[in-house]
């Protein structure tokens, strides 16, 4: 809320309580207008009244409502107390700074509420205490009277002024006994009483030459005061005709804004002496002390009075001068000529605008009409310069309500306010009087729009898809999630979570998600031979009042690494090693096929795709190993002096970044062929039922995994197209080619497309639309740190 700048002096005052209440219902703002009586000079923290109590306020809430009072002066004088609301004495009160000659003194507060917005008036009458008493311009004064002055002549005085006012002002003069003048007085205006010295006796100068007076006023408190004025009678015999004053007043008015030097009116006194005793001069004459400060000049020869400056209606409207006229003889006559300058207003003052009460965050959702500002407005002009009309600019969503009085205004909204549209308003209220020329003035408040919960988290992508390598090391964080909403603090602070409503065991269980920043981290390691693909939903949630949510789904791809070594299936001895014993007969030609060795491995791709090599023979002229088919064929006949056994180490290594292998050995006899008939008879058919078993459990293993990964490659184009036609893929199948695995699709991402790749193709190849395979273009997806990534991808034959 913002305070009012209080204006005007404030002082401390000593209260003694006199309580009239008044209540007057108002509308929009001012609802009552209570009235309080007490003396000036009271002690700081008086109880002037209470004010929560007279203006009907529930003590109970007094904290909530935020009650003080507000001054249109420049000085803090009173202060509510927030508990109680009894209003204090703030500051000493003077009547006499406040309001001078005055009466009543009045000062004028607003009381202001909250919770709803309330302004109320309180009116405080200041009254006199005899706190001063009367003074004198002078202590001593020198009175030249000529010896020839008659009986009953009349000697004007200086008169004391009381500041105080009422039967404490000044009541009566008082002159000390003498033979020679006695006292009389006479009302004067302003000045109130006048004294006189009447003379009552002839003077003599050759028997006394001065008079020693002692002039008291008195005001009329309770004890009254008093101040003394000495007076020096002189006595002279040479110029004896006082000056005497055209008019007994001279009135002019003039304009406030009268330049320096503007003519007024001319003082005229005459005196009846002759030369210099007959000659006059002007001057001006303070009230209280000395020569005048007033904003006046004076020409001392011919009385011509001008403005010197500084005329201001609001300051002040009548000054009332006094003009000393007195000749030049040697003991000089003097008269005071009283001027009455009035001051006339122009429209030289610009409206004030005084925030009262502000709220200067108001909600989105408030309803038109909410009050967000009381204010008044003054202009120290009077008549229609002091006629004042506010107004605030049409575009924006508020509007000004006036009091009935046309003193105060409620600044309210008219129209729905957005945060997310406008966070702030700078609102410009403009017054303008109705004088001529108009003089305006313009007050900028600031209101923020507090954000209410009315927009929902938004996530950047829907949905999204995610590769990850399997083995990821439990616990670290594997990607990440991002939702942002429209509103702001709180309301804006988004929270995620994983959705686990449904039924029976999820993939969320071994996921977990930062719900600060929605990194997700994997609880345990993927295995791509066993889950090759999921999804779930991740939930975001704002922290508002009622909170407000949205939820995406997360698609993940398991990618494959080389984690498994080639399994040899043959040969396979009956105590678990990969070893065999062949027999062939001695007279087999080049190329006899001796056996086959099988072998498979999990992964796919490059990873699973498997060489054979001979890594330990004893005859390397006699056999050759089919690196792609694991064939043993021998290169040439036996001859006479071949050893009879032959040891055969066969490497099965895949083709990972980092290969990994297995070995098998097979001994290979070389018999006579009768005895190669007769054991190839026994073997035959047991070898032929293994064999047969071995294949099945094969062509099962290949066909699973050959169906899990088509399943996945129809999702992942399925999901593409769906976001984009130029998702496509297209697969050829090479049908020349017969090894344990045929072909793979590699991802290159700063190529951005996949790339269809064989047994007998270099990884660096590209197959384009129109050759043998097919190109399949996907979106390049780039880690954080911008590097390309490659997504290898196998496709197992049919």
């Amino acid at each position: 809320m913002a305070r009012t700048d209080m204006k005007g002096r404030l002082l401390d005052v000593w209260i003694s309580l006199c309580l009239a209440v008044g209540i007057v219902t108002n509308l929009e703002g001012i609802s009552a207008q209570i009235r309080y009586s007490i003396q000036e000079e009271l002690k700081l923290g008086t109880a002037v009244g209470n004010v929560a109590k007279d203006i009907g306020l529930d003590l109970g809430r007094l904290a909530d409502r935020n009650l003080r009072v507000v001054s249109g002066t420049k000085q803090d004088l009173f202060k509510v107390n927030p508990r109680d609301g009894v209003l204090l004495v703030n500051q000493r009160v003077d009547r006499e700074d406040l309001c001078a000659k005055t009466a009543p003194c009045i000062t004028n507060l607003k009381a202001v509420v909250e919770n709803p917005l309330e302004m109320h008036q309180v009116v405080i009458e200041i009254l006199d205490v005899n706190d001063n008493w009367p003074k004198f311009p002078e202590e001593n004064y020198t009175l030249e009277v000529l010896e020839s002055a008659i009986v009953g002549s009349r000697f004007q005085m200086e008169g004391a002024h009381d500041l105080d006012v009422g039967l404490n002002s000044l009541q009566s003069y008082r002159l000390n006994h003498n033979q020679y003048f006695r006292l009389e007085t006479e009302e004067f205006g302003e000045d109130g009483k006048v004294p006189f010295l009447i003379l009552q006796r002839p003077l003599d100068r050759e028997h006394a030459d001065q008079h020693w007076l002692q002039l008291t006023a008195t005001d009329g408190g309770k004890p009254p005061k008093s101040g003394t004025i000495n007076i020096t009678v002189i006595v002279s015999d040479i110029n004896d005709n006082s000056p005497v004053c055209g008019k007994q007043k001279y009135t002019v008015t003039v304009k406030e804004n009268a330049p320096a030097g503007a003519f007024l009116l001319t003082v005229n006194a005459s005196d009846s002496d002759e030369g210099l005793n007959g000659e006059i001069e002007y001057s001006l004459r303070s009230k209280l002390r000395g020569l005048s400060t007033e904003p006046f000049d004076l020409n001392s020869r011919t009385g011509k009075l001008t403005v010197k400056g500084g005329l201001d209606y609001e300051e002040k409207q009548v000054y009332e001068l006094k003009v000393l006229a007195a000749d030049k003889g040697v003991v000089s006559l003097s008269t005071h000529c009283n001027v009455v300058v009035r001051v006339e207003d122009v429209n030289d003052n610009k409206p004030e605008i005084d925030i009262t009460s502000l709220s200067s965050r108001i909600r989105e959702d408030a309803p038109p009409g909410t009050v967000v500002a009381l204010m008044g407005v003054t202009d120290l002009d009077s008549g229609v310069n002091g006629q004042v009309v506010c107004s605030v600019p049409e575009h924006l969503p508020f509007d000004l309500k006036p009091s009935p009085d046309g003193q105060s205004y409620s600044l309210v909204t008219k129209d729905i306010l957005d945060k997310e549209t406008t966070p702030m308003y700078t609102i410009s209220i403009t017054a303008k009087d109705l004088g001529s020329p108009a003089l305006s003035s313009t007050k900028v408040i600031h209101v923020d729009v507090i954000d209410v919960n009315d927009n929902r988290p938004l996530f950047t992508e829907s949905p999204y898809t995610f590769y990850v390598f399997e083995n990821n090391r439990a616990g670290m964080s594997i990607f990440s999630v991002s939702a942002a909403d429209a509103d702001e603090d709180e309301n804006a602070a988004v929270a995620y979570s994983l959705d686990r409503k449904s039924p029976g065991p999820t993939v969320t269980s071994f996921l977990n998600i930062n719900e600060a920043n929605g990194t997700i981290s994997a609880l345990k390691s993927f295995d791509f031979e066993t889950v090759k693909t999921f999804h779930f939903q991740v939930v975001a949630t704002d922290s508002g009042t009622p909170s407000l949510s949205s939820n995406v789904t997360v698609n993940v791809f398991i990618l494959d690494q080389n984690d498994n070594a080639p399994v040899i299936l043959y040969p396979v001895s009956s105590n678990g090693s990969a070893e065999c014993v062949e027999e062939i007969p001695r007279n087999v030609n080049a190329g006899h096929l001796v056996t086959k060795v099988r072998a498979y491995d999990a992964d796919i791709g490059y990873n699973g795709w498997l060489l054979f090599s001979l890594q330990e023979v004893t005859e390397h002229s006699l056999f050759t190993l089919d690196r792609y088919t694991g064939q043993i064929r021998t290169l040439r006949s036996f001859t006479e002096t071949d050893e009879a056994e032959h040891k055969l180490v066969i490497l099965v290594k895949d083709n990972g970044n980092v290969s990994l292998s297995a070995t098998a050995t097979v001994i290979v006899k070389v018999v006579e062929p009768k005895e190669a008939f007769a054991a190839s008879d026994v073997k035959s058919a047991t070898k032929d039922d293994e064999e047969n078993n071995v294949t099945f459990y094969l062509m099962i293993t290949l066909g699973s995994v050959s169906a899990l990964f088509l399943i996945s490659i129809i999702v992942l184009i399925a999901m593409q197209c769906s976001k984009s036609t130029d998702y496509t893929s297209k697969y050829l199948q090479e049908t020349n080619y017969d090894g344990t695995l045929c072909h793979s699709i590699q991802y290159r991402s700063g190529d951005k497309r996949y790339m269809l790749v064989g047994p007998r193709m270099s990884i660096g190849s590209t197959i384009v639309p129109g050759s043998h395979a097919n190109t399949l273009v996907l979106p390049d997806r780039r880690r954080p740190s911008g590097e390309p990534t490659d997504h290898v991808v196998s496709v197992w034959p049919r």
